[in-house]
């Protein structure tokens, strides 16, 4: 299996979010790695594209992966 680019560790992570959570923790290490992998400090992400995009929504997903070590923002 080929690492994931940044990208598309994001789109699996939207595709578990709005799967009820299936295989979050899976979904965040790949993610943490491929940020790793191309040197970037946060993830980006879009409201729009979250099942729960307010504002506690997107602080309760900033909390839990920040508990697994990736920083997430929001873009505008």
């Amino acid at each position: 299996m080929s690492d994931l680019t940044l990208s598309q560790a994001i789109d699996n992570v939207y595709a578990s979010l709005n799967n009820d959570n299936e295989e979050i923790d899976l979904h965040i290490a790949a993610l943490k790695a491929a940020m790793a992998r191309e040197g970037v400090k946060e993830a980006m992400f879009e409201p729009s594209k979250l099942f729960q995009s307010n504002r506690q929504g997107r602080k309760i997903m900033q909390s839990y992966f920040k508990k697994r070590g990736v920083t997430v923002a929001f873009s505008a």
